[in-house]
């Protein structure tokens, strides 16, 4: 150890010259706040909530009141406010109306110049840029303006505003504040780079679903236009069979369309489901009566099992139905050429939760593909599918509160809804 009273520099300050004289508090200081700022270069990968915490971090290492970061626009040459924090005033106003030119201001100067600008007085400073003030109603009295470079690119201008105590800011602050600004400038292009490879992964997801979607819109399209042609020749040739024949195929379409804009609806807006209390078998059963020419082309059998149902339930008839129509169709298009079978048991649990499970006999999920069974646009369909039908219904069975998944069968699919509080007492009946 060295004997009391020696002057002996430590490492930091052997690497650091302007650390001379600097208290140990000040060097515990500086230490934390490149720690800090350190951090976030893998801590965030939002821009926006990048920023605010380099603003925040920027008012603890200066001591200031007050923070902010000026973006740089290339386009523009210009500077502009994207972050202020402390009391700052009206922030939106300084956001919305100001802009600096290239050497305006201090902070255009720290811009231009690439250098940290002190002003200890800025009543006494005439580059000082008094309309910031202005416009968000706040009084500036000292100022640190620093500029934000990744190597040899200017990203923006790091404020920190009136030193706390009144002092002004100290030529460690200055340091300190350059070094916490390039580590942050680097952070920022970081997140930058990291966001807009998330938004082009989001395009191409995007790109891939309307893609899928399109394809199933021109097929079912393609069957509305067959059908009408030939609907169209019969009714040229007053062939009424014919016409018969192809009215059941324009109606599926049409209810394949119709099926396909409600559940784009129903996946795109949240709603609050409206309760009632509604008849659970009549509910099965028009949702069975709608998939009955499907299951009559492939010569498959529907079992219905609804003694568990005594009252109606409290749901949002539209949105279980909906859920029931998908699991329906779901399943018919399971089943194998011969022998198909599909099951809709309905029933009201001891704690007042309706429970219905839809389950086939055809091949069941395999297992690689479990895991995306309710994502959006997946489908294991091709043209036929839209990837909808099963996302929509989770959705709709969640907003009720309850759940909607895959539950374990011997053989086949078996979906099972679980919607809590439906049971209806009696004083609430209609």
């Amino acid at each position: 150890p060295a004997p009391p009273g020696s002057a002996m520099s430590t490492p930091l300050q052997e690497g650091f010259p302007w650390l001379d004289g600097a208290s140990h508090e000040d060097m515990r200081r500086a230490v934390g706040a490149l720690y800090r700022v350190h951090s976030l270069l893998g801590a965030i990968t939002d821009p926006d909530a990048l920023l605010v915490r380099i603003s925040e971090e920027s008012r603890t290492v200066a001591s200031a009141e007050a923070a902010s970061v000026m973006l740089y626009d290339a386009e523009t040459d210009e500077l502009y406010f994207q972050v202020a924090l402390g009391d700052s005033g009206d922030q939106d106003a300084l956001k919305r109306e100001v802009r600096l030119k290239m050497g305006q201001g201090i902070a255009g100067l720290a811009a231009q110049t690439r250098r940290a600008v002190s002003v200890p007085d800025v009543t006494k400073d005439p580059r000082f840029f008094s309309d910031a003030d202005a416009a968000s109603r706040f009084q500036t009295r000292s100022l640190l303006a620093v500029p934000m470079m990744d190597r040899d690119r200017l990203i923006g201008v790091l404020e920190v505003v009136n030193k706390v105590g009144g002092d002004a800011f100290s030529e460690m602050d200055e340091h300190v504040m350059a070094m916490f600004s390039n580590v942050a400038a680097t952070a920022m292009v970081n997140a930058r780079l990291i966001g807009q490879q998330i938004r082009n992964e989001r395009l191409a997801a995007i790109g891939e679903a309307i893609a899928g979607l399109t394809h199933h819109i021109k097929n079912i399209i393609t069957g509305l236009g067959s059908s009408t042609e030939l609907i169209q020749m019969a009714l040229d040739r007053e062939n009424t069979e014919m016409a018969l024949r192809t009215w059941p195929v324009l109606k599926r379409n049409v209810a394949r369309m119709s099926c396909f804009v409600q559940d784009m609806l129903a996946f795109a807006k949240p709603r609050v489901p409206v309760r009632r209390p509604a008849d659970l078998s009549a509910l099965v059963r028009d949702a069975a009566q709608s998939v009955k020419d499907a299951l009559t082309a492939r010569n498959a059998a529907l079992e219905l099992d609804l003694e568990g149902v005594s009252g109606p339930v409290s749901v949002d008839e539209d949105g279980i139905f909906r859920c029931l129509l998908n699991l329906l169709q779901n399943a018919v298009e399971a089943l194998p050429e011969t022998g198909g079978r599909v099951s809709v048991t309905a029933s009201v649990t001891p704690c007042g939760a309706l429970e219905i499970l839809v389950a086939d006999n055809g091949p069941g999920v395999p297992p690689e593909i479990r895991k995306n069974l309710f994502q959006p646009f997946f489908s294991t369909k091709g043209g036929r599918g839209t990837g909808l039908g099963l996302a929509t219904s989770e959705k709709i069975v969640k907003e009720h509160g309850g759940s909607l998944v895959l539950a374990p069968s011997v053989s086949g699919a078996c979906f099972r809804m679980l919607v809590p509080d439906a049971a209806v007492k009696s004083e609430d009946r209609e």
